[in-house]
């Protein structure tokens, strides 16, 4: 990776965004710090719980007429979001850098997802508005056709700020839906100013899109229990999802929610060392292991483990880290020092005082966390029950495959992988793991899957009677 060239960006501000404004500020100004270097270089204000049911209310009013207009003139929209996302690049490639403390090649994947999810959505809306279904009786046709949910609230994480409220933003809007967005308290530019910013540019309609930046107990909980939304969609830690999840339930509410797992990645005893040593220190280390979908438990059969744990180590001392605006690294800072405490003085150094070894790493200057393996790690350390969330690869060995299956399902997953040179071993593997997601000799996540219709959107059934008919009198169709 090349180093980029830092430059002066300006004084960011993120406000609420409700009805087509950009609102002054209600309270103190709150800064938004540099990961790398602790400098601020922009600030934001808790949205009060009066600023979000006004969004929301001025977002139900607005949505009506946003949905009665038409397929095409929603996809322009959308493309001219994208444009305006694609025209500020340098710009944006370098605020996610700063905001977020992640290298270049991080920014580039969240800028291009961002974009790519609302031309996929623009493209998608187009396509499908419903279906035609077979006929339940002569002269019948019945129709199902996709309607919007309504409003929408969304509160979205720090790690991939633009591109996971995009997940739900690009579809969303294009199936005539408004949406009110809550951005993360570490995050709120790339995750919120920067969006209205331009969705305000490509002429959206006032009320559609709506941005609350806020803390999580007030401007948070206000927004996902406000009772005018249809939705709550939500991505983030398990704890903060089953609150939602429980006050939905209650309401009756719809919610979305993508909550975090402690994933698993299994090296069968005929798997290609050199493949899954790389697939492992990827999947564990990309962007400082602060992902949903990061491999934190990695199961080893005990013939492997020792050339694995060499082929791992090998590569993690070879990482870098430091600071991606500047330096030519492979890993960024931890995005904060709660971060920092909660993984290494709460999950790393009990399972250190509980039998742990350190094989490499371990050690931290300020938020700088050096790639970390540890071994002799057993299923009753936290490093192993936890989700990490930090650049820190546990590795716990297994006699049997069965033993390794049991391990892999004894947690909550989002996504895990097995390697083994025998394809259909790995097959048979994966159809026995309890978690959504499984890859066999490879570790990615997919993509796009909430830009499909039926996330955003209720089937409304809809019959024609194309030819007369009668119906008999009540006394008639007794005999």
């Amino acid at each position: 990776m090349s180093p980029r060239q830092a430059t002066a960006l300006r004084d960011y501000e993120a406000r609420a965004y409700i009805g087509g404004a950009f609102e002054e500020p209600t309270g103190t100004w709150i800064p938004v710090l540099d990961k790398s270097t602790g400098i601020q270089f922009g600030r934001y204000t808790d949205s009060s719980a009066e600023q979000v049911d006004r969004a929301v209310r001025a977002a139900r009013i607005a949505q009506p007429h946003w949905a009665a207009t038409s397929a095409m003139e929603r996809s322009e929209l959308l493309r001219a979001f994208a444009s305006q996302l694609a025209n500020r690049h340098d710009e944006l490639i370098e605020l996610i850098i700063r905001e977020t403390g992640g290298t270049t090649e991080k920014a580039e994947e969240e800028l291009g997802q961002s974009i790519n999810q609302l031309l996929n959505s623009a493209t998608q809306v187009t396509e499908n508005a419903g279906a035609i279904l077979p006929p339940y009786k002569e002269g019948k046709i019945s129709l199902s056709r996709a309607v919007p949910l309504g409003v929408i609230g969304l509160i979205v994480p720090w790690n991939y700020p633009m591109s996971l409220a995009m997940r739900a933003l690009a579809p969303g809007l294009a199936y005539g839906n408004a949406v009110v967005l809550k951005p993360a308290e570490l995050t709120p530019i790339a995750g919120g100013q920067i969006l209205a910013e331009a969705a305000q540019a490509a002429g959206f309609p006032a009320g559609i899109f709506a941005v609350v930046p806020g803390d999580g107990p007030t401007t948070g909980r206000t927004l996902s229990e406000h009772p005018d939304l249809d939705l709550i969609h939500f991505t983030g830690s398990f704890e903060v999802g089953h609150q939602i999840a429980n006050f939905a339930a209650k309401s009756f509410r719809a919610v979305a929610t993508e909550l975090g797992g402690d994933n698993a990645f299994v090296v069968l005893d005929d798997a290609d060392l050199d493949q899954a040593a790389s697939a492992a220190v990827w999947s564990a280390l990309w962007y400082q292991g602060q992902t949903c979908i990061s491999a934190g438990r990695h199961i080893v059969m005990r013939s492997v483990a020792d050339a694995f744990t060499d082929a791992v180590v090998a590569r993690v001392e070879r990482m870098t880290v430091g600071n991606p605006l500047t330096d030519r690294v492979d890993l960024g800072p931890i995005i904060s020092e709660t971060q920092l405490d909660r993984f290494h003085g709460g999950l790393v150094r009990p399972s250190i005082d509980a039998g742990a070894k350190v094989a490499t790493g371990g050690t931290h200057d300020g938020l700088f966390y050096r790639p970390t393996v540890l071994t002799a790690v057993t299923p009753e350390m936290p490093v192993f029950t936890e989700e990490i969330f930090g650049p820190v690869m546990p590795i716990t060995v297994v006699d049997t495959e069965a033993e390794a299956l049991e391990l892999v399902n004894r947690h909550r997953t989002l996504m895990n992988s097995v390697f083994t040179a025998d394809s259909m071993r790995g097959l048979a593997f994966a159809e026995k793991v309890k978690g959504n997601e499984v890859h066999v000799n490879d570790a990615y996540a997919r993509h796009g899957g909430e830009g499909q219709l039926d996330g955003f959107t209720h089937r409304q059934w809809i019959g024609i009677q194309t030819t007369p008919t009668s119906y008999p009198t009540w006394a008639e169709s007794q005999h």
